[in-house]
Protein backbone atom coordinates (compact mmCIF):
# COMPACT_ATOMS: atom_id res chain seq x y z
CA UNK A 1 0.00 0.00 0.00
CA UNK A 2 1.35 3.41 -0.94
CA UNK A 3 1.98 5.83 1.88
CA UNK A 4 1.00 8.78 -0.35
CA UNK A 5 -2.38 10.23 0.56
CA UNK A 6 -2.50 12.98 -2.05
CA UNK A 7 -0.28 15.19 -4.12
CA UNK A 8 -1.18 18.85 -4.55
CA UNK A 9 0.44 21.65 -6.46
CA UNK A 10 3.27 22.04 -3.94
CA UNK A 11 2.86 19.25 -1.41
CA UNK A 12 2.94 15.50 -1.07
CA UNK A 13 0.85 14.26 1.82
CA UNK A 14 1.93 10.88 3.15
CA UNK A 15 1.80 8.72 6.23
CA UNK A 16 4.29 9.49 8.98
CA UNK A 17 7.54 7.52 9.09
CA UNK A 18 9.98 7.37 12.02
CA UNK A 19 12.32 9.79 10.22
CA UNK A 20 9.61 12.47 10.54
CA UNK A 21 9.84 12.52 14.32
CA UNK A 22 12.46 15.26 14.63
CA UNK A 23 10.42 17.60 12.42
CA UNK A 24 7.23 16.71 14.29
CA UNK A 25 8.89 17.54 17.57
CA UNK A 26 10.36 20.78 16.17
CA UNK A 27 6.90 21.97 15.03
CA UNK A 28 4.90 20.86 18.08
CA UNK A 29 7.48 21.95 20.65
CA UNK A 30 7.61 25.47 19.17
CA UNK A 31 5.84 27.73 21.66
CA UNK A 32 4.73 30.23 18.99
CA UNK A 33 3.42 27.50 16.67
CA UNK A 34 1.43 25.96 19.54
CA UNK A 35 0.09 29.26 20.86
CA UNK A 36 -3.38 28.51 19.46
CA UNK A 37 -3.40 24.72 19.94
CA UNK A 38 -5.07 23.06 22.92
CA UNK A 39 -3.94 24.75 26.11
CA UNK A 40 -1.40 26.84 24.21
CA UNK A 41 1.55 24.90 25.58
CA UNK A 42 4.10 23.21 23.32
CA UNK A 43 4.19 19.41 23.35
CA UNK A 44 6.92 17.60 25.24
CA UNK A 45 9.15 14.92 23.74
CA UNK A 46 7.09 12.23 25.49
CA UNK A 47 3.81 13.70 24.22
CA UNK A 48 5.15 13.67 20.65
CA UNK A 49 6.26 10.04 21.06
CA UNK A 50 2.78 9.14 22.31
CA UNK A 51 1.20 10.97 19.37
CA UNK A 52 3.32 8.93 16.98
CA UNK A 53 2.02 5.74 18.65
CA UNK A 54 -1.60 6.94 18.55
CA UNK A 55 -1.25 7.86 14.88
CA UNK A 56 0.04 4.39 14.00
CA UNK A 57 -2.98 2.91 15.82
CA UNK A 58 -5.30 5.23 13.89
CA UNK A 59 -3.80 4.13 10.57
CA UNK A 60 -4.49 0.51 11.56
CA UNK A 61 -7.98 1.13 12.96
CA UNK A 62 -9.35 3.79 10.62
CA UNK A 63 -7.00 3.95 7.65
CA UNK A 64 -6.24 7.60 8.38
CA UNK A 65 -4.81 9.91 11.03
CA UNK A 66 -2.19 12.63 10.94
CA UNK A 67 0.06 12.85 7.89
CA UNK A 68 3.36 14.48 6.94
CA UNK A 69 3.33 17.27 4.37
CA UNK A 70 6.40 17.22 2.15
CA UNK A 71 7.34 20.14 -0.07
CA UNK A 72 7.53 18.78 -3.64
CA UNK A 73 10.36 21.10 -4.66
CA UNK A 74 12.74 20.28 -1.79
CA UNK A 75 11.53 16.97 -0.34
CA UNK A 76 11.44 18.62 3.09
CA UNK A 77 8.70 17.90 5.62
CA UNK A 78 7.19 21.34 6.24
CA UNK A 79 4.16 20.45 8.34
CA UNK A 80 1.49 17.98 9.31
CA UNK A 81 -2.23 17.64 8.66
CA UNK A 82 -4.82 14.98 9.14
CA UNK A 83 -8.15 13.72 10.33
CA UNK A 84 -8.48 12.82 14.00
CA UNK A 85 -11.10 12.04 16.63
CA UNK A 86 -9.89 13.90 19.76
CA UNK A 87 -11.11 12.34 22.98
CA UNK A 88 -12.94 9.70 20.96
CA UNK A 89 -15.38 12.20 19.41
CA UNK A 90 -17.57 10.73 16.70
CA UNK A 91 -16.97 13.43 14.07
CA UNK A 92 -13.66 13.47 12.20
CA UNK A 93 -11.77 16.70 12.80
CA UNK A 94 -9.21 18.40 10.57
CA UNK A 95 -5.96 19.35 12.31
CA UNK A 96 -2.82 20.92 10.89
CA UNK A 97 0.43 22.63 11.87
CA UNK A 98 3.39 23.93 9.88
CA UNK A 99 6.91 24.99 10.69
CA UNK A 100 6.93 28.76 11.09
CA UNK A 101 9.21 29.15 8.07
CA UNK A 102 6.28 27.95 5.96
CA UNK A 103 3.52 30.12 7.41
CA UNK A 104 1.72 32.58 5.16
CA UNK A 105 2.42 30.72 1.90
CA UNK A 106 -1.05 29.24 1.39
CA UNK A 107 0.16 25.70 2.14
CA UNK A 108 -2.37 25.16 4.93
CA UNK A 109 -5.31 26.05 2.68
CA UNK A 110 -3.88 23.90 -0.12
CA UNK A 111 -3.44 20.92 2.18
CA UNK A 112 -6.89 21.22 3.82
CA UNK A 113 -8.62 21.49 0.43
CA UNK A 114 -6.98 18.25 -0.72
CA UNK A 115 -7.45 16.56 2.65
CA UNK A 116 -11.22 17.18 2.51
CA UNK A 117 -11.35 15.75 -1.02
CA UNK A 118 -9.39 12.69 0.18
CA UNK A 119 -11.71 12.20 3.17
CA UNK A 120 -14.79 12.24 0.95
CA UNK A 121 -13.47 10.20 -1.96
CA UNK A 122 -11.48 7.54 -0.08
CA UNK A 123 -13.29 7.26 3.25
CA UNK A 124 -16.78 8.39 2.24
CA UNK A 125 -16.81 11.16 4.85
CA UNK A 126 -19.67 13.57 4.33
CA UNK A 127 -19.26 15.75 7.45
CA UNK A 128 -15.99 17.01 8.96
CA UNK A 129 -15.35 19.62 11.61
CA UNK A 130 -12.44 21.82 12.63
CA UNK A 131 -11.99 23.80 15.81
CA UNK A 132 -10.15 27.07 16.20
CA UNK A 133 -9.60 29.69 18.88
CA UNK A 134 -11.78 32.79 18.38
CA UNK A 135 -8.68 35.00 18.22
CA UNK A 136 -6.86 32.92 15.61
CA UNK A 137 -8.05 34.76 12.52
CA UNK A 138 -5.42 33.30 10.17
CA UNK A 139 -6.63 29.76 10.88
CA UNK A 140 -10.24 30.84 10.45
CA UNK A 141 -9.38 32.13 6.97
CA UNK A 142 -7.53 28.89 6.16
CA UNK A 143 -10.63 26.85 7.05
CA UNK A 144 -13.07 29.12 5.21
CA UNK A 145 -11.20 29.09 1.89
CA UNK A 146 -11.82 25.37 1.14
CA UNK A 147 -15.47 25.73 2.16
CA UNK A 148 -15.61 25.10 5.89
CA UNK A 149 -18.21 27.28 7.61
CA UNK A 150 -18.25 28.69 11.13
CA UNK A 151 -21.40 27.18 12.65
CA UNK A 152 -21.14 27.67 16.40
CA UNK A 153 -19.15 28.51 19.47
CA UNK A 154 -18.41 25.70 21.90
CA UNK A 155 -17.95 26.37 25.61
CA UNK A 156 -14.97 24.46 26.98
CA UNK A 157 -14.64 22.99 30.48
CA UNK A 158 -12.17 25.73 31.44
CA UNK A 159 -14.67 28.48 30.52
CA UNK A 160 -12.99 29.41 27.23
CA UNK A 161 -14.75 29.19 23.88
CA UNK A 162 -13.80 27.50 20.63
CA UNK A 163 -15.19 28.18 17.18
CA UNK A 164 -16.47 25.06 15.41
CA UNK A 165 -16.28 24.99 11.62
CA UNK A 166 -18.08 22.35 9.55
CA UNK A 167 -17.70 21.00 6.05
CA UNK A 168 -20.33 19.01 4.19
CA UNK A 169 -19.43 17.01 1.09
Amino acid sequence: MSSTIFKSERLICRRWVPEDFDTLFAVYSDREAMRWVGDGEPLTLDQCKEWFTVTEANYAKRGYGMFALVECETGTVVGFAGLVHPGGQKEPEVKYAFSRTHWGLGLATESIRHLLDYAASVHGMRHIIATVAPGHRASQRVLAKPGMELVRERLNDDGSTTFVFEWEA
